[in-house]
């Protein structure tokens, strides 16, 4: 998704923090490497135990704003600049659709920095943590994706990430997370209806992406193409529990699923896109639904 390069992009909250290197497997991600990371996605569980990471610390606090990052143009260059301008968007859209929203802080890692839900890095990638209301984003995940599994991870793979975790935001804020606490893995388990609602809500969010304005008027983002749409199905396929389980050369195994299959964060994504947040109550389906 391109944003345009005369929309006003400053003045958002994203911070930048961090500075901690954070090893993983000794500086290489192997295929190993990339399910223990493929797991962390989106669920703020620290795994880089797993991986040769670093320990889990407290959370920090501050920060620094995001240098150069003024302008869509900005956007367009920059994957830390993309996220922050992208947040001014999905705070906008979800600020029409949600009375007593509010925004979360978003924090763009550099390199490792402590949470309340243990370490942020690359190795854990992005996740929502409850406690600090606050979405962290390691950049250089979607580089790491890129470069060694197969996914794009291209401008609109990437927001759509974002606008995943912010989904988790308003899971928070509106008390779905306290009404549909974990109750263990498998296919019809609350954890998987908690992602997939929060592929839905991001869904909406890319189809409505383009009505978000700056002070001036301006669209922050034009339309998505055919192929960017594309690009943020592979990903959300990418993630999948079961093409993480094949990847890694198990067997398929749905009762320990806690995200849902490609099929199933593909179609809710596209849900959303196309009927909207009422669309996504993925609570209220019958398990042979989902």
């Amino acid at each position: 998704m391109t944003f345009n390069d005369n929309a006003r992009v400053g003045g958002n909250s994203a911070k930048r923090r961090g500075g901690t290197v954070a090893a993983v497997g000794g500086g290489a991600v192997g295929l190993g490497g990339i399910v223990v990371l493929l797991f962390s996605l989106f669920t703020g569980t620290d795994l880089t135990g797993l991986i040769g990471g670093g320990t889990a610390a407290g959370p920090e606090t501050g920060g620094e704003a995001i240098a150069n990052c003024e302008t869509g143009a900005d956007a367009n260059s920059d994957d830390s600049c993309r996220l922050a301008a992208a947040s001014l968007n999905i705070d906008q859209f979800w600020q029409e659709r949600l009375d007593g929203y509010r925004e979360p802080q978003l924090i763009i890692v550099d390199q490792s920095t402590g949470t309340s839900c243990g370490t942020a890095s690359n190795a854990t990638g992005p996740f929502y943590c409850p406690p600090d209301e606050t979405v962290y984003v390691d950049p250089t995940f979607f580089a790491i994706l890129r470069e060694q599994y197969d996914t794009t991870a291209g401008p609109l793979a990437q927001l759509y990430v974002l606008a995943h975790e912010y989904g988790h935001h308003v899971q928070n804020l509106t008390g779905v997370m306290e009404q549909y606490p974990n109750n263990g893995t498998g296919p019809d388990s609350n954890g998987v209806r908690t992602e997939l609602q929060a592929d839905c809500f991001a869904g909406a969010w890319v189809a409505a992406a383009g009505e978000q304005v700056d002070e001036n008027g301006t669209p922050y983002l034009e339309p998505p193409t055919p192929q960017q749409i594309s690009d943020a199905l592979a990903a959300a396929a990418a993630v999948g529990d079961d093409h993480i389980q094949a990847e890694s050369g198990r067997g398929i195994n749905p009762e320990s699923w806690t995200h849902g299959s490609s099929e199933q964060r593909q179609r809710w994504f596209d849900a959303g896109r196309e009927g909207g947040v009422n669309a996504c109550d993925t609570f209220a389906v019958a398990g042979q639904d989902l």
